[in-house]
């Protein structure tokens, strides 16, 4: 494929491996792709504070956020989705009811409704970020793009039956994404290729998890990491070698980006 083509990839197990690392050739990958004349994007469902290192790294400066609820090109917000407030006032006194502690998040920062808990450190340290939300109970009063509640396995979906305002996304053990309903990832990315006039046929997306399957599935190349999912590897068109084992690189190849 030699017209230009743009790449989306997931960061947590696509570009990061389990020890979150970039591994080296996933970084040569990223600036063969770039030097081939291709567009390079990331589509997480981390906040942009977690993730600018790695943006300034790669040079990376078009991503989707909050699994496609603020979009960014070349700099730019040209997107943002946030979650309706009422509802989640609503929500969150269940959670209090409930005993199940939520942080809400922005792209500036996230903060926690109470002062500390177990399941927040644990599922929050597991990024290898260098922070943890602070104590501020009212800053759900603002633009927020996306919530985590922290709970077990199977607990959330008391939530899910009662609001319907919103998706939820399990992304630890522990906790649970919640984003505006029938956000996504892919939705995100509709958003840049229409603004950098990319058509759809030349999209290619990396990912490894459940946050990931509109993405891998609704456009043409979608790659799983061959340590993704196994719903992952079912919705994606293409699998590759493990984050691990060089599968950025493997999966760029494959494609004959690079």
């Amino acid at each position: 494929m030699t017209n230009r083509h743009i790449v989306f990839f997931d960061i947590d197990g696509t570009l990061l491996d389990e020890a979150k690392n970039l591994p080296d050739s996933a970084k040569q990958a990223v600036q063969q792709l770039k030097a081939n004349g291709h567009e390079v994007a990331i589509a997480t469902g981390r906040a942009p504070f977690m993730y600018e290192g790695l943006r300034d790294e790669l040079g990376i400066d078009t991503y989707i956020s909050f699994n496609g609820q603020y979009v960014v090109v070349e700099g730019e917000v040209i997107y943002k989705n946030p979650l309706d407030e009422s509802a989640l006032n609503k929500m969150v006194e269940d959670a209090n009811a409930n005993h199940h502690p939520v942080v809400y998040m922005d792209h500036l920062d996230m903060k926690a409704n109470v002062v500390e808990h177990d399941y927040i450190t644990e599922s929050i340290s597991s990024l290898k970020i260098e922070q943890l939300p602070t104590f501020d109970p009212e800053y759900k009063n603002r633009e927020l793009y996306q919530t985590l509640i922290f709970c077990k396995e199977g607990e959330e979906e008391v939530y899910e039956q009662k609001y319907h305002n919103f998706d939820f996304i399990r992304w630890h053990e522990l906790s649970t994404d919640v984003i505006p309903a029938g956000g996504s990832k892919a939705e995100g990315i509709e958003k840049v290729i229409e603004k950098l006039g990319i058509p759809k046929d030349n999209v290619a997306t990396f990912g490894d998890s459940l946050n990931d399957l509109e993405m891998l599935s609704q456009f043409p190349y979608g790659v799983a990491m061959g340590n993704g999912h196994d719903l992952a590897k079912e919705k994606a068109s293409y699998e590759t070698k493990p984050v691990d084992d060089d599968g950025v690189m493997h999966g760029l190849k494959s494609l004959k980006l690079i």
